[in-house]
C-alpha cells in the first residue's frame, strides 16, 4: 500500500458528512473519489470537501480509480449489493449499520470478503466515543470487579424525524436504527448474550414501527443487562445523544451519567470525573458524541489496515450484535424468549 490509503465513499446523503469531515481528521488515508446516484447530493459532498473525482455507478468507480478501500455509507438493503462487488474489486470494505435488513444477507457479505481477501469492518461507532472508551478502561482494570449486571439506557424526545424523515416510515425503527447500537454496546461491556426477552412499543401516533424498545438479557456467566431505547421520553433533562450506563461489579459500581460524567464507586469510596467526547473545528451540537466515535473508529479501521489486524467492529463480530437485533423483534413479536446461536451451539 502508497503510505497514504486511497479511498471511495459511495452515498452522499445526511450522515456521510459525518464521515467525509472524520476522514479530514484520520492521517494516513483519505476519500479521492465519491459515488451517488442523486447527483445534487454528490455534487454538493464533491464541492463541500474538495473531491472531483464523481460518479454515479460504483462499479464504474472501482474500475476507474485505484482504491485501497471503500466506506459505504448508503443504507442497508444496498449493502449487500455494495460491499460484495467492492470486495470483488479487491478493496477493503467499512459498511455502515445497521449491516444488512438479514443475518443471511449479513453472512453472504462475510464470505464474500473472507473469499476475496479483503477486510470488513462495520461502522458500529458508539462504543468508539470516548466516554465509552473510557468507562472500558474502568471495567477491564478490575475497579469495580467482575461485572454482574448492567444497564444501557437511551430515553429522549429528540426530533430525529427532522434530519432523516424515514425513519418515521420504515417497517422496524428504535430497534434497528438505535438499539443495534445499544446492544453492541452490551457485548462490548459484558460479552456474549445467551437468551433474551424483549417488548416494544410504538407510542407516537405519527410513525410507523417502534419507538419504545425494553430488552433484558442473560449473558455468559451469569450475568445481567438491561437495554433502555426510546425516543418517546420526554424527560425533565433531555440528554439525546447521549447513553447512560451503569455497570455493577462484585467490589463495586461504574456509572456513565449526564452530562458525560463518570463516577466510580469501591472500597475506596466514590470518584467522579468529567469524561467528554473529543470535539473539532466541525463539531455539531449536540452531535459531538457520535461524531467522535465516527473519528475514533475510521482511526481504528487504518490502524488495521497498516498492522493486518482484525478490526474490533469486523463483519465477523457484527453479526453477533445483528440477531440480537432481529432476535429482539423476534421477542417482542412472539411475547416469548429468544435464545441466541451461541447459547444453541451454533457459533
Amino acid at each position: 500500500m502508497a503510505d497514504d490509503l486511497q479511498g471511495g465513499l459511495i452515498g452522499c446523503g445526511y450522515f456521510a458528512r459525518n464521515h467525509l469531515n472524520g476522514w479530514r481528521e484520520v492521517e494516513g488515508a483519505g476519500i479521492v473519489s465519491l459515488c451517488d446516484q442523486d447527483q445534487e447530493a454528490l455534487g454538493q459532498a464533491a464541492s463541500d470537501f474538495g473531491i472531483p473525482e464523481q460518479y454515479t455507478d460504483p462499479q464504474a468507480m472501482l474500475e476507474s480509480e485505484d482504491l485501497d478501500f471503500v466506506d459505504v455509507v448508503t443504507q442497508a438493503p444496498s449493502h449487500r449489493f455494495l460491499v460484495e462487488l467492492v470486495a470483488a474489486s479487491g478493496a477493503h470494505v467499512i459498511c455502515q449499520k445497521p449491516f444488512a435488513p438479514t443475518l443471511d444477507d449479513a453472512r453472504s457479505m462475510v464470505v464474500a470478503c473472507n473469499r476475496a481477501g479483503v477486510k470488513l469492518m462495520v461502522h458500529e461507532n458508539f462504543r468508539w466515543q470516548r466516554p465509552m472508551r473510557e468507562l472500558y478502561e474502568v471495567v477491564s482494570s478490575g475497579a469495580i470487579g467482575e461485572p454482574f449486571f448492567a444497564r444501557v439506557e437511551f430515553r429522549s424526545a429528540w426530533d430525529v424525524y427532522a434530519n432523516q424523515p424515514y425513519l418515521a416510515t420504515d417497517e422496524r425503527f428504535i430497534v434497528y436504527d438505535l438499539g443495534i447500537h445499544l446492544l453492541d454496546l452490551a457485548r462490548f461491556f459484558l460479552g456474549e448474550v445467551e437468551q433474551l426477552y424483549a417488548r416494544s412499543q410504538r407510542v407516537n401516533p405519527d410513525i410507523r414501527a417502534e419507538d419504545v424498545a425494553t430488552i433484558v438479557m442473560d449473558v455468559a456467566g451469569g450475568k445481567t443487562c438491561v437495554v433502555e431505547a426510546s425516543y418517546a421520553s420526554k424527560l425533565e433533562h433531555e440528554v439525546f445523544p447521549q447513553t447512560l450506563i451503569k455497570i455493577e461489579g462484585e467490589r463495586g459500581a461504574a456509572v456513565l451519567g449526564r452530562d458525560y460524567a463518570l463516577s466510580v464507586t469501591n472500597e475506596a469510596g466514590t470518584e467522579t470525573r468529567a469524561v467528554p467526547p473529543h470535539t473539532f473545528d466541525w463539531s455539531e451540537s449536540p452531535g459531538q458524541a457520535i461524531q467522535d466515535g465516527v473519528v475514533s473508529i475510521q482511526r481504528h479501521w487504518v490502524e488495521c489496515l497498516r498492522t493486518d489486524a482484525e478490526p474490533e467492529t469486523s463483519g465477523s463480530d457484527n453479526l453477533r450484535t445483528l440477531e440480537l437485533v432481529f432476535g429482539t423483534y423476534r421477542s417482542a413479536e412472539e411475547r416469548s424468549v429468544y435464545r441466541t446461536e451461541r447459547s444453541l451451539g451454533s457459533w
